[in-house]
């Protein structure tokens, strides 16, 4: 197959059986459930826009393994060119949803994984690279979107995995065997999983000696027996149960994250990438941080590309387009989004091959990208509010609006600029609202904070990779102070 088309995608998931709750009750039906179906469009587009001859040169890749064409977040980096048709096809993707399109945790995890089981090999001769590569070419013959898994709960983040009184506030080993290992605990914040057919578990933190039977990776279908989803509540969600569509503001495509729980489960030997090998766990964390944090540059971009064409429409609507504050407010959002867009390009251009022949971004460069987007899209987001004026937040229902009795006044009242229908205003103002305030902010506003690690996690790798010790010597040198 290779390529499966948006319909094979969402009918595939028809076949599969989570065990997901919501709200306190099971669902029996994900595919069409009406809170889960905008994500799942928005992971549709990757598969829709791949079959399109206008973007197959940044949606689709040749494989390294197979020499077959695949979709791009099923590659292997290969080249700079590799990285930076990434994040180009996320701002794509980002244009096109106005939302999280939740495929890239898993390229970025496959990524990650491929130069470290590697090295896993060269030093243990451990088999896990074959394994990987093995699982990798059924992931890209079958397309499968993939659940990059690493956050655990973490419970009191002042003691280690095996020093917490519950131990399964981390992912860990109970038991294994010759057939393979039983795993228990949980994931947090699972950005698409009920989306995906695999989940693709990672460790989250580095680990030593004592926490080795927290450090473990492996694959299981996203529907195995022993998962359970309890689906996480976001901004205005049970907007989706009433009917409508206008209120929403983009009742297209959303994003989703789910608490996952593993009670238990069972992994068979060759879906194991990693048991045990506690020093391999910060190589792992640290390349796919940098992966993600990689990504960001890219949609977070995209996203914001629309929220900036939504802005500019405000204005336009409120009659305000052509005051000067205005046009700077614009101008501002622009320059912070394409300095969000330029960090993402730089760590891509400068990145490196590894000893398995992925390609690896600049380090330095992919974290001070995620450090900017820890910041800049809330001043987005404030100009953007700050364009949109508080009817933002305080406009009556689109049932006031189609009202009979009263929908008249919605309609006169709440006109802008004449020529301009007044559902046009409401619609654009709805949107600005779900990409700041709403479902839409988990992908943009809040993950652009939390995602891909918490601001201090940048910080760290910054600090390590920033190597003072040269620049002194820089110093030293143009002031003529001897060594």
């Amino acid at each position: 197959m290779s390529l499966k088309t948006k319909e094979e995608y969402i009918e595939s998931l028809r076949k599969m059986n989570f065990k997901l709750y919501m709200f306190g009750e099971k669902v029996e039906n994900i595919v069409d459930n009406p809170i889960v179906r905008p994500s799942m469009n928005a992971v549709a587009m990757t598969y829709e826009l791949a079959q399109d001859p206008q973007y197959e040169d940044l949606m689709t890749a040749v494989s390294s393994l197979t020499g077959k064409k695949i979709n791009r977040f099923c590659h292997l980096h290969q080249n700079n060119e590799d990285l930076i048709k990434k994040v180009k096809m996320q701002r794509l993707l980002g244009q096109k949803t106005a939302a999280c399109f939740q495929r890239c945790v898993g390229m970025d995890a496959v990524n990650a994984l491929d130069s470290t089981t590697f090295e896993m090999d060269q030093k243990y001769q451990s088999g896990y690279h074959k394994r990987f590569r093995s699982w990798l070419k059924e992931m890209q013959e079958n397309d499968w979107t993939v659940d990059g898994a690493m956050t655990d709960p973490k419970g009191d983040r002042s003691l280690l995995p095996s020093q917490q009184k519950d131990p399964d506030m981390f992912v860990h080993i109970v038991s294994e065997n010759k057939d393979g290992i039983i795993v228990k605990g949980a994931k947090v914040h699972q950005t698409g999983a009920l989306n995906s057919h695999q989940i693709l578990v990672m460790p989250t933190i580095a680990m030593g000696p004592a926490d080795k039977d927290y450090a473990v990776c492996f694959a299981v279908p996203a529907d195995s027996e022993g998962i359970i989803y309890i689906y996480g509540r976001q901004s205005c969600d049970t907007r989706k149960l009433e009917g409508g569509e206008m209120d929403l503001g983009n009742s297209q495509f959303g994003g989703h994250e789910s608490l996952v729980v593993f009670d238990n489960i069972f992994v068979p030997w060759e879906r194991v990438f990693m048991c045990r090998e506690y020093d391999f766990s910060g190589v792992l964390i640290e390349r796919f941080a940098g992966y993600h944090r990689q990504s960001y540059g890219g949609c977070k971009v995209g996203v914001g590309d629309v929220l900036i064409g939504a802005a500019a429409l405000a204005a336009d609507y409120n009659g305000a387009n052509k005051a000067s504050h205005i046009k700077d407010k614009l101008i501002e959002m622009t320059h912070l989004n394409e300095t969000l867009y330029a960090c993402g390009i730089a760590c891509s251009s400068q990145g490196s091959r590894t000893a398995s022949g992925t390609y690896l971004i600049d380090l330095m460069l992919a974290n001070v990208c995620k450090q900017n987007v820890t910041r800049f899209p809330y001043e987005i987001a404030r100009l953007a509010e700050d364009i949109a004026g508080g009817l933002m937040v305080t406009m009556p229902s689109e049932k006031d609006f189609k009202s009979p009795e009263i929908g008249h006044y919605v309609e006169k009242y709440l006109r802008g600029v004449a020529d301009i229908p007044t559902e046009h205003r409401l619609r654009i103002l709805r949107l600005i609202e779900n990409i700041t305030l709403g479902t839409a902010a988990v992908g943009y506003r809040t993950e652009s904070m939390h995602g891909a690690g918490s601001p201090q996690a940048q910080r760290i790798v910054i600090s390590r990779q920033a190597n003072f010790e040269a620049k002194k010597k820089l110093a030293k040198a143009i002031a003529r102070i001897p060594e």
